[in-house]
C-alpha cells in the first residue's frame, strides 16, 4: 500500500474519532503542531526514524510532548507509532486537512507570485477567489521570482496562469508566427 493511501486510512480514522467527539478542528491544530514540531526538530527526526530507539520510547516522546492533548488523540499518536508510521505524521496532517476542508466547504489553492505579498494583495486575491468560487479559500502564498509578475493560481488539477512569463512566452509564439 502506498504511504498517500495509508495516511489517507490514518487520517480518515482519526476524523471520525474527531467528529464523534466534536473535536474535529481542535485534532486539526493538534496534527498540524505535531508535524510542525517534528519538522522543526532534527534530533526528534532522527529519534522517530531511528532502528535503535524502541517504539515504546517513540510512543513516549510524542505523547509526553501532546500532555495537555484529549487522551483519545494521544491514544492515537501511540497507535500510529505502535505500528512504525510515525514517519506519515506530516501526510496524516495533510490528508486530514483535506478532510477537514471539505466538510466546511473550503479549499486551499496554491497562488505563485514573483514576490512576497503585502497584506493589501494577500487580501484582494483571497476575497477575490471566494467571490470565483462561492466558497471560503485559504490561500497558500508561494514566491516564484521567475514568473516575473502576475499570478498563478492551483487549485487540485486547475491552473490560472496569468504570469508576465506566461504572457511572454504567448507573445514570443505569435511573433514567431508571424
Amino acid at each position: 500500500m502506498r504511504s498517500e493511501s495509508i495516511a489517507r486510512n490514518y487520517a480518515e480514522a482519526l476524523f471520525a474519532l474527531g467528529e464523534k467527539s466534536g473535536r474535529s478542528n481542535q485534532y486539526a491544530d493538534l496534527l498540524d503542531a505535531l508535524a510542525a514540531g517534528i519538522a522543526g526538530s532534527p534530533k526528534v527526526q532522527a529519534a522517530l526514524a531511528s532502528p535503535k530507539v524502541p517504539k515504546p520510547v517513540k510512543s513516549r516522546i510524542l505523547t509526553e510532548a501532546l500532555a495537555t492533548a484529549p487522551e483519545e488523540f494521544r491514544y492515537f499518536v501511540a497507535a500510529v507509532v505502535k505500528r512504525g508510521r510515525q514517519g506519515l505524521i506530516a501526510a496524516i496532517s495533510a490528508e486530514y486537512l483535506g478532510l477537514l476542508d471539505v466538510k466546511l466547504k473550503r479549499v486551499r489553492p496554491t497562488v505563485t507570485v514573483a514576490r512576497e505579498p503585502d497584506e493589501a494583495l494577500r487580501t484582494l486575491i483571497k476575497t477575490q477567489l471566494e467571490a470565483q468560487l462561492g466558497q471560503e479559500v485559504l490561500p497558500v502564498f508561494v514566491v516564484q521570482p521567475e514568473i516575473l509578475g502576475g499570478v498563478v493560481i492551483r487549485l487540485g488539477t486547475q491552473v490560472l496562469d496569468a504570469s508576465v512569463e506566461r504572457k511572454l512566452v504567448r507573445l514570443r509564439r505569435q511573433l514567431l508566427k508571424s
